[in-house]
């Protein structure tokens, strides 16, 4: 029977592994248009599935969500592998912003008050990526939690 910690962290890594899926609908990148003159702005998000890496990093918190169910319901370590998925998770998400067919290299256009034009990051990128490295913490801490027993 697991302990009571062990299922705490594996219910921890589930959390967490569901809001690494959550955090792959939100908006993570986007363009961002502005205007001094006419005094408005366009902007247009996209979302982390409309792209291949978050793709992946909805698949991983998947995994993690998966792995976490199984060390709740089996034993405590095996919720620790939900590190694997959850540095898979941190990797595309870092090759998100840093590959150069990404969506925010496409453009940066400066013409002062007239015309400002340039990508951006959105809140959902960040929040996947504490999600991502939340889930891999709990899933180290399990294990540490598991080898100091």
């Amino acid at each position: 029977m697991p302990s009571p910690t062990g299922r705490l962290f594996a219910v921890a890594i589930m959390l967490a592994g569901g809001l690494l899926v959550f955090c792959a609908v939100l908006p993570w990148a986007g363009l961002q248009a502005t205007s001094e003159l006419v005094g408005a702005g366009v902007t247009r998000d996209v979302r982390g599935i409309d792209d291949t890496f978050g793709v992946w990093t909805l698949i991983a918190g998947l995994v993690a969500i998966a792995f976490g169910l199984a060390g709740l319901l089996t034993r405590p370590r095996v919720a620790a592998l939900a590190a694997l998925p959850g540095a898979l998770a941190t990797l595309v998400l870092v090759l998100f912003v840093t590959d150069s067919a990404g969506f925010q290299d496409r453009v940066s256009i400066d013409l002062g008050r007239f015309l400002s034009i340039e990508p951006v990051i959105r809140y959902g990128w960040f929040a996947a990526l504490a999600s991502s490295l939340a889930v891999v913490l709990l899933a180290l801490l399990a294990l540490a939690r598991r080898r100091a027993r």
